[in-house]
């Protein structure tokens, strides 16, 4: 058993990793006092989300193809400091193109600690000592996820939306001070150098994929449709030029060679587009309904109460029995609790009737799912890769949640003020569906016996 930087570099990875968690948490509750104040319609809206999303999901992979090649320290602080000054930016944006560039950088900022962060518990923890220190960081981060939404929410509504990007600037320090005196300054000195062209075609894609939907679903069909057809070529460029990078890609697509790493892959993305759509839209549909956005993030506490209670004892046990069972049923359960929200009444929705048991079946499932998946992935590949896989596996899971955000302007309405019920049952029961074939992928594909 190994653990280098003990319990201060693991602090220091659960602080940085949960100002990316909160970020994403706390905006879903404030979005709708984003878009009344600086004048955005549903598409605008859309952008507030993934203009944090698309640098994430396209450059987290040159994040974890950096923390092994340039060091996982020097990455994740470099992450830290960039991530912290967009923040600050956001937080005095005085327009909508301002505040979506401040997102954008806070995305740049997540893509170097996020895979950074798992690639120094996966090279600092070995055995039964790394899965409990996924476990605790999975378990941390969820806390830190339940107070996020409630604290933010209260904080749109007596302070204002610019104050929740406040709560971000405290916990970077110290996740900064930490890292700097705790982390193991480390690096693969074989590794290649990061793919720039990958991650340039990477992001060009994906950026006029999104856009592309995002058009098609406000209604404009023919610039949608053009502007998604050249992202999808801008893809398969990308998958082209990892194809002849071989093992120096940013992708290595032989990571894909395995059955289980490509199940992982398509059980994330589904799971996590599943979860960011109706996570999403709920608050939304609450908020619409005349709810306080405190009492919106108030809603979403199961989730995270029940994943920082249970993720750590997961990991355990996943260690113990094996991952398969887990990540079949735990996804299958989450899918049970998206479709108890297409009974979403219309009218006046009762939390304890309506709303509560949809999520315990969620954060049940979650809890079940999550901590097994994450080390999972770090044990399908050699050592030298836990940078790109940790990278793959955190892209995929933005990716999804990024193409789902692009798409919910199917169920947005009133300029992007309200949520359309018969939409929202819709999507719920998509993201059921979605949630449950997620679980067939960790059943039928996944083999690794012991995590």
């Amino acid at each position: 058993m190994t653990e280098k930087g003990g319990t201060g570099a693991l602090i220091a990875t659960v602080l940085g990793s949960s100002i990316a968690l909160i970020d994403g948490s706390v905006v879903n509750v404030a979005l709708p006092a984003m878009a009344k104040a600086l004048g955005a319609d549903g598409t605008g809206v859309q952008w507030i989300v993934n203009g944090y999303m698309l640098p994430l999901s396209a450059l987290v992979l040159i994040g974890g193809a950096l923390a092994d090649r340039a060091g996982r320290k020097r990455t994740f602080l470099a992450g830290l400091v960039l991530f912290t000054i967009a923040s600050i930016g956001c937080m005095i944006a005085p327009t909508l193109g301002w505040l979506i560039g401040g997102r954008v950088v806070q995305g740049f900022g997540a893509a170097l600690l996020v895979p950074a962060s798992l690639a120094i518990l996966g090279a600092d923890f070995e055995g039964a000592a790394r899965a409990r220190a996924i476990g605790t960081w999975a378990a941390a981060g969820a806390i830190g996820g339940a107070i996020g939404p409630v604290l933010g929410g209260w904080l749109v509504d007596h302070v204002g939306w610019r104050s929740i990007f406040a709560l971000i600037v405290p916990l970077a320090v110290a996740a900064f001070a930490m890292g700097w005196r705790f982390v193991a300054s480390g690096h693969d000195a074989d590794a290649d150098p990061p793919d720039w062209y990958g991650a340039a075609l990477a992001t060009v894609g994906l950026g006029l994929l999104v856009w592309g939907l995002t058009l098609m679903t406000s209604g404009r069909h023919g610039t949608g449709a053009a502007m998604a057809g050249a992202g999808s070529i801008g893809l398969i460029a990308f998958v082209s030029l990892e194809a002849r990078l071989g093992d120096r890609a940013m992708v290595p697509l032989a990571l894909f060679g395995t059955r289980t790493f490509t199940g992982l892959t398509l059980l994330t993305f589904l799971l996590y587009a599943a979860l960011s759509g109706a996570l999403l839209l709920l608050p939304y549909l609450l908020i619409a309904r005349g709810w306080s956005a405190t009492a919106a993030g108030a809603a979403m506490l199961p989730l995270p109460l029940i994943m920082g209670l249970g993720s750590r004892s997961v990991g355990a046990l996943a260690a113990k029995i094996g991952a398969r069972p887990l990540l079949a049923l735990g996804p299958m359960v989450t899918g049970a609790g998206f479709a108890l929200f297409a009974l979403m009444p219309d009218g006046t929705i009762d939390y304890v009737r309506n709303v509560l048991p949809g999520m315990l079946l969620i954060g049940i499932g979650m809890t079940a799912a999550v901590a097994p998946l994450t080390t999972t992935v770090m044990a399908a590949v050699d050592h030298r890769h836990t940078g790109a896989a940790s990278g793959v596996n955190n892209a995929t899971a933005r990716i999804g949640g990024m193409i789902a955000v692009a798409l919910i302007g199917l169920v947005l309405n009133d300029n992007g003020r309200g949520v359309s019920l018969g939409a929202f049952h819709g999507a719920a029961m998509t993201a059921a569906v979605m949630a449950g074939g997620a679980g067939l992928c960790g059943w039928a594909l996944v083999r690794v016996a012991r995590v």
